[in-house]
């Protein structure tokens, strides 16, 4: 897995810090960068203009994308409800895997605001009321909540949170460094967008993704969890541009406040000194696979957008693979604090540096009783334990996931392989759930008629 960099000249305040050979200057003391985590809610990580998607419009982003580094491998390592978010900011914040991380700190529990509020920083939370880690919320100095569904009823994502947080940089001490966690409630639905995004997409101007699909080729176990319910049945090109004209102005939304923030930054002289980290807590299907929703482990599901930018940072991209969690110890070790002992999340500041090629070797995923993955360099596997059915992927030939290796006979020893790697991970990161189940059912799907008969009456 390589790393690519560049040197740059980075100006902190009065300090500038020259990189040469890719390498930065360790800050430390009084020169601690500030340090704002930007996180949105269900955003694919092929959703950057700057990153391979000509179709959206995402420009402070893609300032990002320019001028600092980016994991095109973070994912979220799953979920035990069908409220992925949930588990995902849970283990953002505590740095714990998913069958570790506890609901509900105690005062020893290691968390990131207490990371940085006890090494001096001013902390401030700004994110969504719902399904959310509102007990590690509590170790912020400043938190605030949005409603979530007024937000996104509003036609402009992102405008409450970059309003709080701008007159949070306005009205903070400035004789501290800040650590300022803000969580957008969107592109989550529903996904209402005003005129002033949306007329930025015309319909005939969009493409489906590449794995598109009218249908999920079996019952992944979650075909009719409430996200599913949000297009019928088959998912047509005309359905999913529809939806992604939706989805993509609301990102733009975000991202035009995200701008407001950065310039505010800009304003009073510290984006220079401000160590700023943008991802989302997982993706989201909107028709790939015949997918509307993230209860999957597909790339365009577990996958989230991950860029860092900012003093010490190199101009950089890695394939290296990372877990949403290691963000934890990784802003910890970026902003010279200790890292806190016994977390799972490991820093990728080696990486980032150019230390070391990865960090991890191995991701594991899983959903609910329903689904499990394990990916190993350029291969992933799939496993279906409530119907015994297996995915096998070649990522380097097949980014997408479109041709399921796991039924030729040439792949069998690495199928094998997989399966092994499956069990180990299994064992290791404590999943109680069996790999394999003693009475599959069947998993069919015969039609869209079969899934509209057991669409459930609304509430």
């Amino acid at each position: 897995m390589k790393t690519i960099r560049i040197a740059g000249l980075i100006c902190s305040g009065l300090l500038c810090l020259f990189l040469q050979a890719g390498t930065p200057v360790e800050l430390k003391g009084a020169v601690r960068p500030n340090v704002l985590f930007l996180l949105t809610d269900d955003q694919r990580p092929d959703t950057i203009a700057a990153l391979g998607n000509t179709a959206i419009r995402t420009p402070h982003l893609d300032q990002l994308v320019q001028r600092g580094f980016v994991f095109h491998n973070a994912y979220c390592m799953g979920s035990t409800m069908p409220a992925v978010c949930n588990p995902s900011r849970h283990m953002i914040q505590s740095g714990m895997s998913l069958y570790r991380y506890q609901a509900k700190p105690t005062e020893q529990t290691p968390s990131l605001a207490r990371s940085f509020r006890q090494a001096g920083y001013e902390t401030y939370h700004h994110s969504k009321r719902g399904n959310s880690a509102r007990e590690y919320h509590k170790h912020y100095e400043h938190s605030h909540y949005l409603e979530d569904m007024v937000e996104r009823n509003s036609g402009h994502h992102g405008r409450t949170a970059a309003n709080d947080a701008i007159e949070f940089l306005r009205m903070r001490d400035h004789e501290r460094p800040f650590f300022m966690y803000v969580g957008f409630a969107g592109p989550h639905d529903p996904r209402v967008a005003a005129e002033e995004w949306l007329q930025q997409y015309p319909l005939d101007s969009l493409s489906v993704p590449k794995n598109h699909a009218i249908f999920h080729p079996f019952d992944n176990g979650e075909l009719l969890i409430r996200d599913e319910l949000l297009a019928p049945w088959p998912r047509t090109e005309e359905l999913v541009r529809q939806h992604l004209r939706d989805y993509y102005a609301c990102i733009t939304s975000i991202d035009f406040h995200i701008g407001r923030i950065m310039e505010t930054l800009k304003q009073q002289g510290e984006l220079d000194n401000t160590l700023i980290l943008f991802s989302s807590d997982h993706g989201l299907a909107i028709g790939s696979h015949g997918l509307f929703g993230k209860q999957n482990l597909y790339e365009h599901s577990m996958r989230a957008p991950m860029l860092l930018a900012g003093p010490g940072i190199p101009r950089g991209e890695t394939s290296a693979l990372m877990y949403l969690h290691d963000v934890f110890p990784t802003l910890c070790d970026l902003a010279s604090l200790d890292v806190p002992a016994g977390l799972d999340g490991i820093s990728q500041k080696p990486v980032i540096r150019g230390q070391q090629d990865s960090v991890r070797k191995t991701i594991y995923l899983a959903y609910k009783n329903s689904q499990r993955a394990v990916r190993y360099g350029d291969w992933k596997l799939i496993r279906y334990p409530l119907v015994n059915r297996n995915q096998l992927f070649n990522l380097r030939d097949d980014p997408h996931e479109t041709r399921n290796l796991a039924g030729e006979d040439r792949h069998q020893q690495q199928l094998e392989e997989m399966l092994g790697l499956l069990a180990v991970q299994h064992e290791q990161t404590g999943d109680p759930h069996p790999l394999t189940a003693q009475d599959p059912v069947s998993g069919d799907i015969p039609n869209a008629e079969f899934l509209e008969a057991r669409r459930p009456p609304p509430k």
